[in-house]
């Protein structure tokens, strides 16, 4: 078996991730995570010489940016569980534990003698344009207008950047700090005096869906992931006519969680077209007929500029 020293792996993506490993050696099978790796940074998550016949990744952008923008589409299907994990037999799932898809990776050996893996995007950044593109994408999640998110500096990107620190009491040095895409995201999970923002009040993850209407067009989008006592604000922007909210609390295998005999959801009266995975769908009506599902969706009055909406148990 081939033997290998410290496995990195460093994140060029402009999202925040959560990544588990999975180690394949001979008949076992184990798995670890979860990994939080900001955008430009590395993370030793496999420390000294380990065996292994082939080496696995699953990753997972936070709950921030909605549905995991990241594909999905390994070959191999191990057991994870919500938090912090280590499974011994992965391919045989338990109470609490879910199958998901691994990637096989093979890591390239640095001139320390150590091994490293990079989780990239098409867009293919380096780490200065990563780190950048992960402000960008976070700043217009919190209301700001930073985009296009492309890892290109410009007057446009630090003007935002100086009305967030501004408007959150922090000072410009703090850019440069190990923990500012901690500071970045606990702003994105606290309620805001500008667009939309939806907080979880419940015990329960709850999965939310917006729809926008530009007079043009009626965009259904979703889902978005909150994570119990926290807020997150949807990235909407552009002149908008309405806006439209949905959400559901789930449990653990995904399923809508039932209250006194009522499924434990928050909308209204406008039937807008949904699906079980990650979705944007720009044309509404027959859902049904077109192999979607159909979900009330509440009007959120935003005539004050701001709204923040509470989801808490009836």
């Amino acid at each position: 078996m081939p033997a290998y020293a410290d496995l990195k792996l460093c994140n060029r993506m402009s999202y925040v991730v959560e990544a588990a490993i999975g180690i394949d050696d001979k008949a076992a099978t184990a798995t670890r995570g979860w990994f939080r790796i900001d955008p430009a940074a590395c993370r030793v998550v496999a420390q000294g010489t380990l065996t292994a016949d082939r080496i696995l990744l699953n990753a997972r952008a936070l709950g921030v940016y909605g549905s995991s923008p990241i594909p999905q589409n390994g070959a191999d299907t191990l057991c994870i569980a919500p938090d912090n994990f280590v499974i011994a037999a992965a391919r045989q799932c338990r109470a609490g534990q879910t199958p998901a898809p691994f990637t096989e990776i093979r890591p390239t050996q640095t001139d320390d003698g150590n091994l490293v893996a990079y989780l990239a995007e098409d867009s293919e950044y380096d780490d200065e344009q990563a780190r950048l593109a992960g402000i960008q994408r976070l700043l217009v999640i919190a209301g700001y207008d930073a985009a296009p998110i492309d890892g290109v500096d410009g007057p446009k990107t630090q003007a935002a950047l100086a009305a967030f620190l501004k408007n959150r009491g922090l000072t410009p040095e703090l850019v440069q700090a190990p923990n500012f895409f901690a500071v970045m995201i606990e702003a994105v999970q606290s309620p805001s005096s500008a667009g939309l923002t939806w907080c979880n009040d419940t015990p329960h993850k709850i999965m939310a869906a917006v729809g926008t209407d530009d007079g043009k067009a009626v965009v259904s989008r979703g889902w978005y992931r909150i994570e119990p006592g926290k807020c997150l604000h949807p990235d909407v922007s552009g002149q908008l006519k309405q806006i439209f909210s949905f959400a559901e609390a789930i449990d653990g295998d995904g399923r809508t969680i039932k209250f006194k005999d009522r499924l434990l959801n928050w909308g209204g009266a406008t039937l807008l077209c949904t699906r079980e995975s990650k979705f944007e769908i720009n044309e509404q009506g027959d859902c049904g007929t077109r192999g979607l599902a159909a979900a009330g969706f509440a009007a959120v009055d935003m005539s004050s500029g701001g709204k923040t909406l509470r989801f808490a148990m009836p």
